[in-house]
């Protein structure tokens, strides 16, 4: 198995800041969750996802990171790499912002962020799976140049397995 560099922790884009977690993230992240609708993620919840996310970083060398905007300061939510559906060879992107956030480019800055780091680690390729109906998260992944590889059928509906060759 070959042998990758830690990712880098820290990345900052022209509007974005990508950032270790804090356990002050904890009421950020809940809100953020809860609005998927599925149910009430409680501040407690976040704060143990949180542990968790900072006790896999430590483990694997890749990293789910909160993003904050430069100028504002405030937390609009996350991007990074997870195992996920994959492997630690190769890796997933994984992003997701506050509504509020949504349509300004910043999952498509934090990601193309992600990417670089992620080839810094010298990783030869990404993945990433979105559901079918989530035509915002695709576009993103479009702009990135992932490519759909194939189609897979999960409990929530159809999902897109996309890959992007890295550097």
């Amino acid at each position: 198995m070959p042998t990758y560099a830690t990712m880098p922790y820290h990345l900052e884009t022209e509007r974005l800041i990508l950032r270790p977690w804090a356990e002050s993230d904890a009421p950020d992240f809940s809100r953020l969750l809860s609005e998927r609708g599925e149910e009430n993620h409680t501040v407690e919840r976040a704060r143990k996802a949180i542990a968790g996310l900072l006790a896999g970083t430590e483990n694997t060398g890749i990293a789910l990171l909160p993003i904050q905007r430069r100028d504002e300061g405030d937390f609009i939510g996350y991007c990074g790499l997870i195992i996920g559906r994959s492997t630690l060879e190769e890796p997933e992107i994984a992003y997701e912002l506050f509504r509020r956030a949504h349509n300004k480019g910043y999952a498509t800055e934090a990601a193309r962020a992600v990417v670089g780091a992620a080839a810094a680690t010298g990783r030869r390729r990404l993945w990433s799976t979105v559901g079918t109906w989530n035509a915002p998260s695709l576009r993103v992944l479009e702009k990135l140049d992932f490519v759909r590889d194939h189609l897979s059928m999960e409990e929530n509906g159809e999902v897109v397995w996309l890959t992007r060759e890295l550097p």
